[in-house]
């Protein structure tokens, strides 16, 4: 192919060169795919064309091999669980009512892959990506969260991906001034090629100031505002956007998108005033896919047609056509705006120093129509880029490996019997990389700015005031099992959305909805295919059973670097699952720690011999093998609402899931957060369940809580599990502080001073990346 062609390739010249062959398989598109493209046009495509199609039809836009599993969220949601649902699953974000004309959005995205190129800026721009979608429905950002993954945490390759992701997810969100109230960091041979870097961010928005992103209205103005385009984040595309197709590899440009979060922070205020003047039809923010995308979404969603000029794209540099289409350059936006509102619209950009361009139009054509100085070089229906994309039935089964894997359990290894067993491998829990504090990573995020935080980590979930007069707030927590996932995708991606949904009722708030981050392997791998089919019905089927619905998300696949079929091809599976729960009064949030002597300490929930899958199996034996603890979704919502009535009625004023590090870490953390001690006796939870001592501590069984109520308020703690008929024991009490300080004492196991618990959890993350 020339060097003419790719810069002038027309409709009219695509019409009359069949036989030229272009680049389709470089770009990732079979060759069924680009015959199923020269059928929906009539015509082979042009370059143009082909570079909207192959990127419209990747994995991650159109979801091809996870659409058909993905219809399970919406077709197991009953109309009882659409009851607080405003904007549900297709738009960039979900939108729930939460009383009192106020509503919220949410949703979690992945960066997975740039930010292993270049860690800085592709967690930098995963936060922008996922900020921008919040605004495009017409809400303020209020708080962002992040889901981080990494490899070995003493491989010589972790240290520069943590730094890199940590800083840009700091940098960018610190500048935008939203609060990071939240997530997980973790460490994990499987993430070693393929880390994930998965970011949240909620916003808030009155009822009637709900916006979608279509293109109606005929005549209707198309704006391109924000930054302008450059050569950044285009990736694979660059090979239809390179000088030459002619030998060897194209001169590609970067394939990570550079982040600008002043510019950002500009575009916000800019939307949100736009918005509150009314001069904005539709919306849609700039992502994956750049100008392609928005276009093509626009249009499709609309009732109409677009035409656009693509050289009134406002460049930082010189691009040909199939660049500026294609660029993924950061903090734009496209907006349709009616003509008589043209100006006012304008006059709003220009106030907040956002470079604005009318690009093109909204036609009555149904067709998305792209000209460049004059020559057609799209002619379109953008259904067929932007919705009807190939859709496939990929094969999946049970891996081979599975049964061996699931039979290794972890409840035969060795347990600790005496107490300097139980010691020491309580400190080794402490101090193992996923237990250990993480407070280098969060004390690099503000968590307090614009002074809505009422909780924030590492409390059990963070809790945001939407409404100062009357202390409405939304809590939210995001959690993810990779290592039971492993074990058992389907009972996994449920323990992910318990421990959510747990974590969010832990603080008083009531669970209201899901988002999720589906992160797994390739999906031409039937073993990774399997594992994601699985863990999308778990979730499908755990959420119907506790009543609240997906209102969307994102899936990324081809997390792997190992040969298909093996046991270690992909990524341990990671459905990461945010929920986002209702306080009527964040004043009563509860804490995750006690915060002075003398209160009760009462365990809720049972406890079984259940070890596979767990931190002790991991960090004392090395271990993954088995099957996870057993998920009781209906016991998790009574447990639910006992934690909801014991903040609204004040009776608990700490109280802390029971999850990864079982009992032993939940109480170590529960100590730790304010300095306070505790004294414990698992006499009778061990007579009660049936248990010894070790498996009293380090069990991982679900829905459970540990509680610290003052004595005064232990009858109606006790009234509300007898009502539910909940089990409970009570453990214990917090501690007065001795002369020697504050110290965790487990009868008959160990009594280690806080100072020492503190020391072994600090040491580990500093040690590795100081």
């Amino acid at each position: 192919m020339s060097d003419a062609l790719a810069h002038l390739d027309t409709v009219a010249h695509a019409a009359t060169t069949p036989e030229v062959t272009l680049p389709y398989r470089e770009l990732g598109l079979s060759d069924d795919e680009y015959v199923r493209i020269v059928d929906i046009l009539g015509r082979r495509p042009t370059v143009a064309e082909l570079a909207m199609y192959s990127v419209m039809w990747s994995e991650h836009c159109s979801y091809k091999s996870s659409k058909v599993h993905l219809r399970q969220f919406g077709e197991k949601t009953t109309p009882a669980m659409r009851e607080h649902l405003l904007v549900g699953i297709g738009e960039n974000a979900g939108v729930v009512d939460i009383g009192d004309g106020w509503a919220v959005t949410f949703k979690v995205e992945s960066h997975n892959h740039p930010s292993y190129v270049e860690p800085y800026q592709g967690a930098a721009t995963g936060v922008g990506g996922i900020v921008r979608d919040i605004i495009s429905m017409g809400a303020r950002p209020v708080a962002v969260m992040d889901q981080l993954r990494f490899g070995r945490i003493d491989h010589p390759d972790t240290a520069r991906v943590v730094h890199g992701v940590v800083a840009g997810v700091a940098g960018y969100g610190n500048c935008l001034g939203l609060p990071n109230i939240g997530g997980e960091v973790e460490f994990d041979p499987s993430y070693q090629g393929n880390p994930l870097v998965n970011a949240l961010c909620v916003g808030v928005l009155r009822h009637e100031d709900i916006h979608l992103a279509n293109a109606s209205g005929v005549g209707n103005k198309v704006v391109l505002f924000g930054a302008r385009t450059g050569g950044d984040g285009i990736g694979g595309a660059s090979i239809l956007a390179s000088e030459t197709f002619d030998g060897g590899v194209p001169t590609k440009r970067p394939s990570v998108q550079v982040g600008d979060p002043f510019m950002e922070k500009l575009l916000i205020e800019c939307c949100l005033e736009l918005y509150a003047a009314g001069v904005v039809e539709g919306i849609q923010d700039l992502g994956a896919a750049g100008i392609s995308c928005a276009t093509s979404e626009l249009a499709s969603n609309g009732d109409g047609g677009m035409y656009v000029q693509l050289e009134r794209v406002l460049l930082r540099e010189e691009l040909n056509a199939g660049e500026i289409l294609m660029s993924e350059s950061q903090e734009r936006m496209m907006a349709v705006v009616a003509p008589d509102r043209l100006e006012e619209f304008l006059a709003i950009t220009g106030k907040w120093d956002v470079e604005a361009a009318v690009i093109g139009e909204v036609t009555g054509t149904g067709r998305l129509v792209i000209d460049h100085h004059g020559e057609r070089i799209v002619d379109v229906d953008p259904r067929t880029v932007a919705h009807e994309g190939p859709t496939y039935h990929r094969p999946y089964a049970r891996p081979p490996w599975q049964d061996a894997l699931v039979a290794d359990a972890a409840e035969a290894l060795p347990r600790p019997g005496t107490p300097e067993e139980l010691r020491a491998q309580l400190l080794a829990l402490v101090a193992s990389p996923n237990a250990a504090s993480k407070a280098w990573v969060t004390e690099q995020y503000d968590r307090y700015v614009r002074g809505n935080t009422a909780l924030a980590q590492p409390d059990d979930a963070g809790v945001i005031r939407v409404d100062e007069a009357s202390g409405l707030g939304v809590a939210l927590s995001t959690d993810a099992n990779g290592r039971f996932t492993k074990l058992d995708p389907y009972a996994g991606a449920q323990h992910g959305l318990a421990e959510a949904y747990r974590n969010v009722s832990c603080v008083g708030a009531r669970p209201l909805a899901v988002t999720d981050c589906l992160n797994f392997g390739s999906p031409e791998d039937p073993d990774a295919m399997w594992q994601l089919v699985e863990a999308i019905t778990g979730l499908a089927d755990g959420c119907a059973e506790l009543g609240i619905p997906v209102t969307g998300g994102n899936v990324s696949l081809y997390n792997g670097t190992g040969e298909p079929g093996r046991i270690d091809s992909s990524i341990n599976p990671t459905p990461v699952v945010g929920v986002l729960g209702v306080l009527d009064d964040v004043a009563r949030a509860t804490p995750s720690g006690w915060t002075r002597p003398g209160l009760a300490i009462y365990l809720l929930g049972a406890t079984r011999t259940e070890l596979s899958g767990s931190l002790w199996a991991d960090v004392v034996h090395g271990h993954l093998g088995g099957h996870p603890p057993v998920v009781d979704l209906a016991a998790e919502r009574r447990l639910g609402e006992i934690l909801v009535h014991a903040a609204r009625d004040d009776v608990a004023e700490a109280a802390h899931d029971v999850s990864a590090g079982g009992l032993a870490m939940t109480l170590v953390e529960a100590c730790s957060r304010f300095g306070v001690g505790a004294r414990i006796d698992l006499a009778a939870l061990c007579e009660r369940d049936g248990i010894d001592l070790a498996t009293a501590l380090f069990a991982e069984s679900g829905a459970r809580a540990v509680v610290a109520v003052p004595r005064s308020e232990e009858v109606r703690l006790l009234d509300l599990c007898t009502a539910r008929q909940f089990p409970h024991v009570r453990l214990g009490v917090t501690d007065d502080a001795p002369t020697e300080g504050p110290v965790l004492d487990v009868a008959g196991a160990f009594s280690v001073p806080l100072t020492e618990l503190a020391a072994a959890a600090a040491a580990t993350l500093p040690d590795h990346f100081g």
